[in-house]
């Protein structure tokens, strides 16, 4: 192989060396966002079950019984 070939063999190995390195950079970052947002999901998960838990809980003391519930206000 000539030195031309060579130079360019090793510039084409060098530029995907390159691009693989930011492949590998982008994939860690947007596996820690991934991480990050089901940590986020998980927390707002939590907080509208006991949110649901308190509304029911609220319902219940202030209408007993589902049937003495006033009908909705276009009634």
């Amino acid at each position: 192989m000539n030195d031309t070939g060579h130079d360019a063999l090793e510039s084409r190995v060098t530029e995907l060396e390159m691009r693989l390195s930011f492949q590998e950079q982008t994939i860690g970052e947007l596996n820690d966002a991934l991480s990050q947002a089901r940590l986020e999901l998980s927390a707002q998960s939590g907080l509208l079950r006991r949110m649901m838990d308190d509304l029911r809980q609220a319902r219940t003391v202030q209408f007993p019984d589902a049937s003495e519930e006033p009908p909705p206000p276009h009634y």
